[in-house]
């Protein structure tokens, strides 16, 4: 069985279609790097990611932090699954329908039980953060499938 890191590393450069997120199905991102820690992903913010002012969903904006977040876990390969004890986001900047955005993840600390991770949000060209998340996710007792 293909270890988790070794999945994402050789979808660099491609669109996500097959994670076993469906949310991250959903958001569509292509991945830029893979690295342990440190993954850069790149949206397109479509129009059903946006609010009634036509700009990025705060929501949508959290849901991309929280799910890089994870997907930067799982290149550890922990034959467990971790999950999200917080998610702090500061918002700086608006992105529109069209727009590219990135999101880069950084683990900060990664303890036995918690690892804290933050998520920078750029525009395309990385001049403005569209926003900043924090996370601390616990590890689990629950097998990864395929982990066994």
């Amino acid at each position: 069985m293909q270890k988790p890191s070794e999945f994402l590393k050789a979808q660099e450069g491609k669109e996500v279609s097959r994670s076993p997120s469906p949310l991250m199905n959903w958001l569509n991102p292509t991945i830029i790097s893979v690295e342990t820690g440190k993954l850069v992903f790149q949206y397109l913010i479509r129009e059903e990611m946006t609010n009634p002012m036509g700009i990025l969903h705060g929501g949508i904006t959290a849901a991309i932090i929280d799910d890089a977040v994870g997907a930067t876990v799982i290149c550890y390969d922990d034959p467990v699954f971790h999950v999200t004890l917080n998610n702090v986001v500061d918002y700086f900047n608006a992105a529109k329908a069209g727009d590219v955005i990135i999101a880069e993840t950084l683990v900060i600390k990664k303890g036995r039980q918690v690892v804290n991770v933050q998520c920078e949000v750029w525009n395309e060209d990385r001049t403005r953060m569209i926003a900043r998340g924090y996370s601390n996710l616990l590890r689990t007792d629950r097998k990864r499938p395929g982990s066994e």
